[in-house]
């Protein structure tokens, strides 16, 4: 028997399921066995009924979480003082166990034990962990039973390595059949997507999220506790879809109906390197579990596998195990370095080939380059103590020195205190003990608790090891439990996962709806977003998620809608208003559309926002009763307009005028035929409300801020120019902020209103009627202007004007001020100025009165009556 079982890293998944088993002690002669097959063949099942056919048992897992998976369900059969459960970070062993579930690097092989297995032997052909398995093929042996159970690939070296094995072939209970490559949207539900890197993992969670509803998550670093709550949200169909590594490769006992690859490749801690065959078909074998048959296939970017590839993964045909990796069991401990060099030698056999250099060697040499190290690990002891620690598992994998100086520090409180400090234990720990942060960082602390669990277990290290295990278990539960929820809440959405399956199960069943007052909407209990006016608000921006929230809510909305807009047809005006500074429509302050540009000014059309009609003629009763607010409002603001266009049907001769300012809304542009208006016609338009000015006529009632903001937004919208909103109050802008806005005019660099420009124009005119006349001195202020301004603002008028004249210190008395030139003088003072410019005009000579032409003239002068 082996006297030494190294303890190393052990990884995380699960192993499958068995019911009932028979029990007792059989006398039977020694005998090495294999069931050997692809997955779905029932191999673990019957090497647990067999191990408790015997009196005590040993079975190894090739991880962690098969161990103790395993180890819950003997407990369910047996009881808890009759099993026992070793891992390296884990050890319940009651006085009384006869049936022990291991990790196969810790299997207790100094014990004998009626029947011993080992779980997936093929892996004896992996470089990193082969050796482990190698030598439990070599050595391992129950006193009454052997078992291996494995892949039919490792057959030709069993046979070679071991003479005299019954080997049982075992075939699938159920079919497996390639599907080609299916698109992520379009993967059936019940299906496993693997990958081979955390980064993937989680991109293609989050895309399952979004276009599915939500997955469960898988990864060989999880913990026990970790995955079976991931394994229990896919088997209590919460949700449809697993995400994983290819940790479900071995043991992942699940009602998966199809297996879709996202990568055709993986980094094997070296390289990177394409999938085996036989590694595609152990993962492609979770498809279909007991006589239910299975899919698989890519996925995403993942092309196609060759016809060759799908061929010998549905046969499972696959070339043989060449080769098994070996590392020496009979090390030397006189001293490091005759440990080294034991560990160092070649294989004995043909078929055997040394594997990668495994984490413990390597923590051994740089140990041993450690001074202090050197100088006391001398002597048996001190040397089996040194590569006890150096076995402790990286299982941070940090990529520095960290876990090297981890062991040396263990190694020296070890060698000279012969047990692990307990402020040690507790001051790591305690630092782990921490739920806060993201799922890396809660990962990376799992890690960290694993070394300290693996270090606890340890009995022989610490005087109180049950107490520390018990503490660190502790910590890796609720640091599993913060691992589950921040996995849940980052890839799991119930709610669209519960609204999928009912939109596509249950066709056009009606779902199960309300509307709260508030506007919240709910579906099949779920709030699904808001319903502001008629449009539903949800919290998703985009994407697929967005269009089937939206499917499953105009469904709820079916009744809710029409409901809704016999509220607005019945709702008065008050309800409703126009946002002047951007055309938006609002119903109690929920925006339903804008206004734009209709078939004339005063006759603009509306936009409504998307909103959750099921058809035309709804829509059209929104706009039919928003465009009926808009034609009451205009006519209400602009009333000074619509009543002006009464003076038309009394006054023939103001028709043409009055019909070109309702078409351009209340101002426009003089032309020389209206200055000729005889003073009676201006009287008459001037009492309807209209002036006539030197640049516009206009209805000056328009210019307060309600008619002006509306005429503003109107003419902005039907000339299709951006709105750019004044001050209430303003006379007077510059003109860079006002170009082209209605209502202003431009003199100089400044824009002044309208209504102020002509006014001020006409008192001007009326001021320097008879003579020049200095300028009001409240014109600044009446312009909105500083009084600097007002000679480039009268020139940019055309009102004529003389500039003040400056202080002067050699003349007595005020200053000239800014005088306002009489007209008529500046009109002819203009034209003595441009008639000294012109040639003399030529006057036509007196007509002859002796010609023919004269006495014809006279004639015609004579006979006209």
């Amino acid at each position: 028997m082996l006297a030494f079982a190294p303890q190393a890293p052990d990884h995380s998944d699960m192993k499958g399921a068995f019911h009932g088993t028979s029990s007792g002690h059989h006398t039977m002669p020694a005998s090495i066995r294999a069931a050997l097959g692809p997955t779905n063949t029932g191999k673990t099942h019957y090497a647990l009924t067999r191990m408790m056919a015997h009196a005590s048992g040993i079975i190894g897992f090739p991880l962690r979480l098969l161990a103790r998976e395993n180890y819950e369900r003997l407990v369910k059969l047996k009881g808890e003082r009759s099993v026992a459960l070793i891992t390296g970070e884990e050890k319940i062993v009651p006085p009384g166990a006869r049936w022990f579930s291991c990790t196969v690097e810790a299997m207790p092989l100094d014990r004998k034990a009626e029947f011993i297995a080992i779980d997936e032997i093929q892996l004896a052909s992996d470089p990193d962990r082969g050796h482990i398995f190698t030598d439990r093929l070599l050595h391992a042996r129950g006193t009454v039973e052997t078992l291996f159970l494995g892949a039919e690939t490792i057959r030709p070296l069993l046979q070679k390595l071991v003479p005299g094995i019954e080997i049982d072939i075992r075939t699938r209970l159920s079919s497996l059949a390639s599907t080609g490559h299916t698109k992520l949207s379009r993967l059936p539900p019940r299906s496993a997507i693997v990958a081979f890197s955390m980064s993937e993992v989680y991109a293609l969670a989050e895309v399952i999220r979004r276009r599915r509803g939500g997955c469960a998550v898988i990864m060989g670093q999880l913990s026990p506790r970790t995955r079976n709550a991931q394994v229990e949200l896919y088997q209590n169909r919460e949700v449809d879809y697993l995400v994983a590594t290819d940790a479900i490769g071995m043991g992942l006992n699940m009602d998966v109906d199809h297996v879709a690859l996202a990568q055709l490749s993986k980094f094997d801690g070296t390289v990177p390197r394409p999938l085996f065959p036989q590694e595609i078909a152990q993962i492609a074998g979770r498809a279909g579990r007991g006589m239910k048959d299975g899919t698989f296939g890519t996925t995403a970017d993942c092309p196609p596998m060759s016809s060759a590839l799908v061929e010998a993964v549905e046969q499972h045909r696959f070339d043989p195990i060449q080769r098994l990796y070996w590392r020496n069991h009979e090390l030397d401990f006189s001293n490091p370095a005759n440990l080294l060099k034991s560990l160092t030698q070649p294989p004995p056999l043909r078929g055997l080939t040394a594997g990668r250099v495994a984490s413990d060697v390597t923590t051994l040499e740089s140990l041993m380059l450690d001074p202090d190290i050197r100088e006391s690990a001398r002597g048996k002891r001190a040397t089996m103590l040194l590569w006890d620690v150096c076995q402790i598992p990286d299982f941070r994998k940090l990529g520095d020195d960290s876990h090297t100086r981890l062991c040396a520090r263990l190694y020296m409180h070890l060698l000279k205190e012969g047990s692990v400090p307990a402020n040690w234990m507790e001051g790591h720990i305690r630092g782990l003990a921490k739920t806060e942060g993201d799922i890396d960082t809660l990962m990376h602390r799992l890690t960290g608790v694993r070394v300290c669990s693996y270090v606890a277990a340890r009995t022989e290290w610490s005087r109180h090891s049950a107490i520390w295990q018990e503490r660190a278990r502790e910590v890796e539960d609720q640091l599993s439990d913060a691992l589950h929820e921040r996995l849940t809440a980052r890839f799991v959405d119930r709610r669209a996962t519960t609204l999928l399956r009912r939109l596509d199960n249950d066709g056009d069943r009606t779902l199960l709806s309300a509307v709260k007052p508030d506007g919240e909407v709910l579906v099949e209990g779920h709030s699904i977003g808001r319903i502001r006016g008629f449009t539903l608000e949800t919290d998703v921006a985009s994407g697929p998620e967005r269009q089937m929230i939206l499917r499953a809510g105009r469904k709820a909305l079916i009744h809710e809608i029409p409901r809704r807009i016999r509220m607005l047809q019945d709702a008065p005006d008050t309800s409703l208003r126009l946002d002047s500074t951007n055309g938006e429509l609002f119903w109690e302050d929920i925006p339903l559309g804008r206004l734009t540009a209709g078939p004339s000014l005063l006759r603009p059309t509306i936009q409504l926002f998307p909103a959750e009609f099921t058809d035309t003629v709804q829509k059209n009763h929104v706009e039919t009763r928003l465009l009926s607010f808009v034609a009451h409002l205009i006519q209400t603001d602009l009333k000074p307009l619509y009543r002006s266009q009464t003076l038309a049907e009394r006054e023939t001769q103001l028709r043409a005028i009055l019909h070109r300012l309702m078409e351009d809304g209340g101002i426009t542009e003089t032309l020389p035929e209206d200055h000729a208006l005889p003073p009676a016609l201006r009287n008459r338009l001037r009492k309807g409300g209209v002036e006539v000015g030197r640049f516009s006529i206009y209805c000056p009632s328009l210019f307060r801020n309600r008619p002006l903001a509306l005429l503003g937004l109107l003419h902005a919208l039907h000339s299709k120019t951006p709105l750019r909103p004044t001050a209430p109050g303003r006379v007077s802008l510059p003109w860079s902020d006002i170009h082209g806005q209605f209502g202003w005019i431009r003199a100089a660099d400044t824009g002044l209103r309208l209504d102020i420009a002509e006014r001020c124009i006409a008192d001007m005119h009326h001021l320097a009627l008879r003579r020049d006349h200095a300028a009001p001195t409240n014109l600044a202020s009446r312009l909105g202007v500083k009084a600097e301004m007002l000679p480039a603002i009268l020139k940019g008028l055309g009102i004529a004007h003389q500039p003040p004249e400056t202080q002067s210190a050699t003349h007595a008395g005020p200053p000239r001020p800014l005088m306002i030139l009489n007209d008529r003088k500046t009109r002819a003072a203009r034209r003595r100025r441009s008639a000294a410019h012109q040639p003399p005009i030529k006057r036509p000579s007196p007509p002859r009165t002796d010609s023919p032409f004269a006495a014809l003239a006279a004639l015609r002068e004579k006979i006209r009556p």
